[in-house]
């Protein structure tokens, strides 16, 4: 089986690496990024391969010395036009389209639209997607093959696809970065205590501040330990979404006005299974990396200060035995999840995962013709403009793309002044 998988963000980037690691034995794969103004750096990118076939084979590709910059060997960034001659010339039987929802919706109606043989097209969310909301489904609802990783997903999904109709099959997996994160061994002692950030939450200023007081004050409370603050981004490079405070930034801020204690928080990037194989205990408001810590056994705090819901995106913890608090932060003290919970969420035996048979049972029959394309929600006229804008983000380089959303702000802004 032949699959080609795009990437659009770090996220989906790792989230595609991992899956593919997943597929039958002889599988031949490419993995590429679309280039949108939320593609990842080099860094990031190599951040996100890291552990997974594709990582090993940029690193053979770049020799024993890789140094800053060199690109050699990592997934391609392509535009629109070479994506499309790519697979022109690979001619996957599927292709993974892992990105954000308008891109997948544009790639798989448009851009990749009329191959021949046509694959399977394949989509998924790269983490936690408790609860599933209709726009995930119907952004992703021209794709064949619905990658979801838990019981509970594929239970709310299933029903958000009997309501909106439209779609194709739903498949389980297991989160595959879980398995990846479990064979990587500590190099040194565990002292350390990571803090994986979330772009979207907390939202309030004073709400960052806080946590990064809780983990200043772990610092000076134990000078044993090492606190890093794991970034998804350095502050400047782009991801998923849009972090208004970064945590870096505020941290400097703070240092500045004499509130916290230079040097006793460090913040990192890289390959988040590296850092948890130093860890000793491992902290989030929101992130699939803590399914991480449980794989890795790294007891874990889902911060509750700031609520548990579905805006705050850790509604999924509830039940879990591992939220915690700012004031339980500070003092380092950390929880293991609950069995009953890991195994309705996430952590369900390999055996039941079945997306990967799906997806060569529907390639055979893609192969032969037989098989019936989803039906997409997003048809119509009504969504014609909303595709334009999508398409102009995987189309137009990004720098040119900016460019031209600061002068159209700049034409609404002047129009308002005049009326």
């Amino acid at each position: 089986m032949k699959v080609l998988a795009v990437a659009d963000s770090d996220s989906y980037l790792k989230w595609a690496a991992c899956l593919l690691d997943g597929l039958p034995a002889g599988s031949a794969t490419e993995l590429v990024v679309i280039r949108t103004p939320i593609a990842p750096s080099s860094g990031q990118i190599r951040a996100a391969v890291a552990g997974t076939r594709s990582g090993a084979a940029a690193a053979r590709s770049a020799g024993p010395a890789v140094e800053d910059g060199d690109d050699s060997g990592l997934p391609p960034v392509l535009s629109a036009r070479r994506l499309r001659r790519l697979a022109e010339r690979f001619q996957p039987d599927a292709v993974l389209v892992a990105c954000t929802g308008p891109v997948v919706d544009v790639l798989v109606s448009e851009v990749l639209d009329g191959l021949s043989p046509r694959p399977v097209f394949v989509s998924g969310l790269p983490g936690i997607s408790v609860p599933a909301t209709d726009k995930a489904w119907l952004f992703r609802s021209g794709c064949d093959l619905f990658v979801l990783h838990s019981g509970r997903e594929v239970g709310e999904f299933s029903a958000v696809a009997e309501r909106l109709g439209g779609g194709g099959a739903i498949g389980l997996a297991r989160l595959p970065f879980l398995d990846h994160g479990t064979t990587v061994a500590p190099t040194g002692p565990r002292d350390r205590v990571v803090f994986a950030t979330q772009a979207k939450v907390p939202r309030r200023r004073e709400d960052r501040e806080s946590v990064l007081f809780a983990l200043a004050a772990l610092a000076d409370r134990r000078p044993d330990l090492d606190v890093v603050v794991k970034l998804r981004a350095r502050d400047g490079e782009r991801q998923t979404h849009n972090e208004r405070y970064h945590y870096e930034r505020l941290w400097r801020e703070l240092v500045a006005q004499g509130r916290v204690r230079d040097g006793g928080v460090r913040f990192a990037d890289g390959a988040m299974h590296e850092h948890l194989a130093h860890a000793v205990g491992f902290v989030t408001v929101s992130s699939t990396a803590a399914l991480e810590a449980i794989a890795q056994s790294v007891p874990l705090l889902v911060l509750s200060d700031f609520g548990v819901s579905a805006e705050m995106i850790n509604l999924v913890f509830e039940g879990s035995g591992c939220l915690g608090t700012l004031e339980e932060l500070a003092k380092g003290e950390f929880r293991d999840p609950l069995p009953a919970w890991c195994q309705a969420n996430y952590f369900h035996d390999r055996a039941a995962a079945d997306w990967a048979a799906r997806l060569a049972a529907m390639s055979t029959e893609a192969r032969a013709g037989r098989l019936r394309p989803a039906a997409s929600l997003l048809d119509g006229p009504q969504h014609a403009a909303a595709r334009r804008r999508a398409r102009l983000r995987v189309e137009i380089p990004p720098d040119m793309l900016r460019v031209g959303y600061r002068a159209k702000r700049r034409v609404r802004r002047y129009l308002k002044a005049i009326t």
